[in-house]
């Protein structure tokens, strides 16, 4: 179990991020790393489901693989995503009562890998009601600078909310939309580059700016991102058609902005409470190996 100081929430919340070199340990992230073969090369979905994204993009230079919920696809990497360290530390961290599952990221960046353009997470929750978030960051590989690792802009979540960015994956500058904004807003721009063990990594709020630069190293970069918001949360259709809403809202049930847990499950509540069956979930058996051909 993660334990955070007051002075690790103070600076979390003055420069928006938190670097910790052990989140879940060399040996969790090397057992994560053994599912990416059969995860992005084979299509293999330990429990027969697929994750809600698939995005191998192509081009003529390598750009970064991503699977978006990878936890419903594959029981190791939901162990870790459902952590309750994890979610307790976010929200503590964003001081909510409780942490809500967004959506989790593996990442895939090939050695030359194209930059993720600079971002605010948040901007792709407005779907929610409260589109703040909480996101927890665990490096797969040891990660340098040179080698694409995530790079954030200090202090950037407090410049306000901007927009979705032009494009995410591969950009030409990857600063565009940030360094406009920033000089908009008469703000200088300070980049921290996360350099970290296997299983270590940081959290970051979700207005914090943030991205990753071309991969010049010889080895790619992998890593796993949890983005939580509050256990509270109810939907907000009227933003359905913005950031991540067209592929999301359709877990919205009929007559109701309640979110359900089966879709974004709550891993911690400061008063004990976690989505029913959740623990079941991830501590049973692997399921038959499912293609997605």
């Amino acid at each position: 179990m993660l334990t955070l100081t007051e002075d690790q929430i103070e600076q979390y919340r003055r420069d928006g991020f938190l670097i910790v070199d052990n989140i879940i340990g060399e040996d969790a992230a090397a057992a994560i790393l053994s599912r990416y073969e059969p995860l992005f090369e084979k299509g293999e979905f330990e429990t027969g489901v697929r994750p809600d994204e698939v995005n191998l993009p192509q081009g003529d230079k390598p750009y970064t693989k991503q699977i978006c919920n990878g936890w419903r696809a594959d029981l190791t990497v939901a162990r870790s995503v459902m952590d309750a360290g994890i979610g307790e530390a976010c929200a503590k961290l964003a001081g909510w009562d409780g942490a809500r599952l967004m959506v989790d990221n593996l990442l895939w960046k090939p050695p030359g890998g194209r930059p993720i353009g600079f971002h605010q997470d948040s901007m792709y929750a407005t779907w929610f009601d409260k589109p703040g978030m909480a996101s927890c960051w665990i490096a797969l590989d040891k990660t340098t600078a040179a080698g694409g690792t995530l790079m954030y802009l200090r202090g950037s979540h407090k410049w306000g909310e901007a927009q979705p960015i032009m494009q995410f994956h591969g950009p030409e500058d990857d600063l565009k939309e940030a360094r406009e904004w920033a000089e908009s807003q008469g703000y200088e721009i300070d980049m921290v580059p996360i350099e970290v063990p296997p299983g270590g990594g940081a959290f970051h709020d979700g207005w914090l700016w943030h991205g990753s630069r071309v991969n010049t190293m010889d080895v790619p970069r992998r890593s796993l991102a949890i983005h939580m918001v509050s256990s509270d949360v109810k939907f907000a259709p009227e933003n359905f058609s913005v950031g991540n809403g067209p592929m999301y809202g359709r877990y919205m049930r009929f007559g109701s902005n309640e979110v359900e847990e089966s879709h974004f499950p709550i891993t911690w509540r400061n008063d004990g409470y976690r989505t029913p069956g959740l623990d079941e979930y991830v501590t049973r058996g692997p399921f038959v190996a499912a293609s997605a051909a």
